[in-house]
């Protein structure tokens, strides 16, 4: 032990300089472990903000995930299960069930429904459900009539309001002003109940218990009146999934009315755990050959003292105990910056809007500490990879110690076999569809760059095999100098492929798979719009606005489009899974006059309730086509048995599947029409038919010139703040093991570089060598990154878009240069004080 503590003091010591680029690798490592790992353990915790339920001890909702069991491979049943992000609503009679448990002082009918208020969006509910926030009136009384309601935030009593409710606009006498939000309007009890447009059910029910009642003793009793009188959430639902009513308490309450909270917390899980994934795996590379290379430069030292007598033993543990004080105090500087790292990615989510609406993302004091957990791991992989990188050194003869191993075949064949299995793994993605298709390209990815670290040395030799004869003979002496140089330290020029094939490759397929769904699907739905103009209105449009404005002269066609969301249940290699997918609802006549879906089968004017049209892709993975059907469930849980009637190519703009409109109005939380796109007959003057258009829908907005309808999977802004952040992290960790890299190695040239000069070399000749060396790492690291990105791009791109990969030209620059300026900086800056020395034999000008 004291043997082993005396190598490790005067090494570390000794190698101050040498640890600098692994100390920066680790502390980096932790902080951006420790950052994530807090942003994870605040998405888990996450939950819907209780806002307008604050009030209620207990709020009974609907069922609002769904569930689907199968039996994978060989295993016992599994169960998938996904949220709906359409509301989920509970039958009439348990309102009365409800009020008569004990303890329960009221039970409250809660209904939501769209309403325009001067100009803008607004929710419509019963009077009575403000008491459940609790809101008050500030001014004025309560609605007592069916034309009186208490307006939120705003307003005075006894003022005349136009309201667009159920499509038609409403004068009502505003009887009293309340607390809370402005985008409330409260009704009368009877009111709100027609408007709702569902009188025989509820969007939820708020229940206030007695004074001196426990929550946990009325939940129990609510619940298990409920289960006793066998009320279940309304809809048809799938057989296995469960449809019980839902009793919320604490937290739970505000998943009543952040519909949407709950399953985009499940895509920020999601996205974050990909983008952690993609970080701990570049970490650990960069870490380990950063690690490696530090004691890779010191190999005849460790030969030395196994050739003077130091045990196997003794040597793996001066090298563990030194990493390991250097990755202590590493992975603690990058503990401390976790807590800072994360309110900065949270303040960079806030700011781009990529947080979910009503979603708490809240940071308990207990989770504090996490970062040191993070900090454990990323010592527990720096002194792992120090007893890996001097494994060959402790167990060779003390006689052997000191020669330099060359490559090892087993090395060259396991490069191999990795290399054919992320090509066949690419094969396999282009076979496959959506989320199977990108797990596939990742592995490809994945296992091609590692492929490439195994074959560093031999890909070095073949590059300088096919650069050796431009640098020869366009180089001059210091061309023939790198030349030689790169050819002889092949396993040397490998360690510095490694880094820049590393971060081109990632990078290039993080950047450019999220970049070609963008590019296509953008593309699609402006090859699918035809219309000319798009008519909207706050609280949706009347009944019949379609038929209305069809009849105006000069229009040729009108489609009403709504969007929603449907759950489809399948397995994946046995296991099930449910994907929730974005869909829209139109009207069918003379679509492909304002929507044209691109169909290849079948035809879209078929589509009418109980029909679907299904995107190409997706047929293909159901094998259905014109006349089959499809089982699909929608956003409020209720399963449908569908037939197909048509196949269309653009699915990335415009969805997986189609459905009628009235279809889809079925199912929807607040229905009311979204958007009614119209086309204008050849020849007929735009300006007129806009004021017509406005004539026929008084209140509606009509927009020239209308947006490509598109539909979007999962929130983009948060796929792009955390896209970035990975590739940022992935470019840092790059640039520090390039320069760690290139930096030991030129340390370890410094007598190589003396020697030359004593042999005649001028300064100007090694420069130019040098400059020349690393212009031929780059490129030679860039092309194999490139080429490792391009397979598993090229297959993904295939199976998804049907396109070739594209990457923004401005990102492709900025790699190449990140690449350029580390590779150069670690080649020069380490030997600029050697390049400027004089030695014997120089010469008086030394070149």
């Amino acid at each position: 032990m004291k043997v082993t503590r005396l190598l490790a003091s005067r090494a570390a010591r000794t190698h101050r300089k040498a640890w600098a680029a692994v100390f920066a690798a680790l502390a980096l490592t932790s902080l951006l472990l420790g950052t994530l790992g807090l942003t994870l353990a605040s998405a888990g915790l996450g939950h819907p903000r209780v806002e307008r339920y604050a009030g209620a001890a207990l709020v009974v909702a609907g069922d609002q995930n769904t569930r689907f069991t199968a039996r994978p491979w060989g295993s016992e049943p599994r169960t998938a299960q996904a949220g709906l992000t359409e509301r989920v609503r509970v039958p009439w009679t348990a309102l009365g069930v409800v009020r008569k448990v004990p303890g329960v002082r009221a039970a409250v009918a809660d209904r939501w429904f769209r309403v325009g208020l001067a100009g803008r969006a607004a929710v419509g509910r019963p009077w009575a459900a403000a008491r459940l926030a609790p809101y008050a009136v500030r001014e004025g009384r309560a609605p007592q009539r069916a034309d009186e309601v208490v307006v939120g935030g705003g307003g005075r009593a006894g003022a005349r309001v136009v309201l667009r409710v159920a499509g038609r606009d409403v004068t009502y006498t505003v009887a009293g002003v309340a607390d809370g939000p402005r985008a409330a309007v409260y009704f009368t009890e009877g009111e709100a109940r027609r408007l709702s447009g569902h009188p025989g059910s509820l969007d939820a029910l708020g229940v206030i218990a007695r004074p001196g009642v426990e929550t946990g003793v009325l939940h129990a009793r609510v619940r298990q009146a409920l289960d006793a009188a066998g009320v279940r959430s309304v809809g048809r639902r799938a057989d296995g999934d469960a449809a019980a009513l839902r009793v919320l308490a604490g937290d739970g309450r505000g998943a009543a009315e952040f519909l949407e909270a709950g399953p985009a917390r499940a895509d920020m899980l999601e996205l974050l755990g990909s983008v952690a994934a993609t970080v701990v795996l570049i970490a650990l590379l960069v870490v380990s050959s950063t690690v490696v290379q530090s004691l890779r430069q010191r190999d005849r030292e460790l030969g030395l003292l196994r050739a003077v007598g130091a045990t196997p033993g003794q040597l793996r543990g001066a090298v563990g105990k030194e990493v390991g004080r250097l990755a202590g105090r590493a992975a603690l500087a990058g503990a401390v910056g976790a807590l800072p790292g994360y309110a900065a990615l949270r303040g960079l989510l806030a700011a781009h809007g990529a947080l979910p609406p009503g979603l708490a993302l809240p940071l308990p004091l207990w989770v504090w500490p996490a970062p040191l957990v993070t900090a454990g791991v990323t010592v527990l992989v720096a002194r792992t990879a120090a007893v890996l990188a001097c494994a060959r050194t402790a167990k060779v003869r003390p006689a052997e110690a000191l020669r330099e191993a060359a490559p090892g075949t087993a090395r060259k064949v396991t490069g191999l076999v990795l290399l054919l299995a992320g090509v066949s793994s690419a094969g396999t993605a282009v076979l496959q569809h959506g989320a199977a298709a990108g797990a596939a390209a990742g592995a490809a990815a994945v296992t091609m760059v590692s492929a490439c670290a195994l074959l560093g040395p031999w890909i070095a030799e073949g590059a300088m095999r096919v650069l050796g004869a431009p640098l020869r003979r366009f180089g001059g002496p210091g061309g023939y100098l790198a030349a030689a140089n790169c050819r002889a330290a092949a396993r040397r020029s490998g360690a510095v492929l490694t880094p820049i094939v590393l971060v081109t490759a990632f990078v290039c397929v993080q950047l450019s798979a999220g970049a070609t769904l963008a590019h296509e699907g953008a593309e699609q739905a402006r090859r699918a719009l035809r219309a000319d103009f798009a008519v909207r209105a706050d609280g949706g449009l009347p009944a019949g606005a379609v038929e209305r404005i069809r009849a105006v002269p000069g229009v040729r066609a009108a489609t009403d489009v709504v969007r929603s969301t449907v759950v489809l249940a399948r397995r994946e290699a046995g296991e099930p899974r449910l994907d929730r997918l974005p869909v829209l609802g139109v009207t069918p006549e003379r679509l492909t006059r304002t929507l044209d879906p691109g169909v290849r089968e079948g035809t879209v004017g078929e589509l009418r309730p109980g029909t679907v049209a299904v995107g190409a892709d997706r047929a293909r993975s159901l094998d259905v086509r014109p006349g089959a059907t499809v089982t699909l469930r929608f956003g409020d849980g209720v399963r449908a048995r569908l037939r197909v009637v048509a196949t269309y190519e653009r699915s990335l703009a415009l969805g997986d599947f189609l459905f009628s409109r009235d279809e889809l109005l079925r199912h929807l939380s607040l229905p009311a029409g979204g958007q009614v796109l119209v086309t204008a007959a050849p020849g007929a003057g735009r300006g007129a038919v806009a004021r017509a258009l406005a004539a026929a829908v008084p209140g509606a907005r009509v927009t020239r010139g209308a947006v490509p309808v598109r539909v979007v999977a999962k929130e983009p802004a948060l796929g792009d703040v955390l896209s970035v952040t990975a590739v940022s992290a992935i470019g840092g960790f790059t640039v520090i093991a390039v320069l760690s890299t290139l930096s030991l190695i030129s340390v370890g040239r410094r007598p190589e570089l003396r020697l030359l000069r004593l042999a005649g070399a001028g300064r100007r000749q090694l420069r130019r060598m040098l400059r020349l060396e690393a212009a031929a790492m780059a490129v030679t690291g860039l092309a194999v990154g490139a080429v490792v990105a391009s397979v598993p791009l090229l297959a993904f791109s295939v199976a998804l878009a049907h396109t070739v990969p594209s990457l923004p030209v401005g990102q492709g620059a900025l790699i190449v240069a990140v690449v350029a300026v580390a590779t150069g900086a670690g080649t020069m800056l380490p030997l600029r004080v050697t390049l400027r020395g004089r030695y014997p034999g120089a010469g008086p000008s030394g070149g």
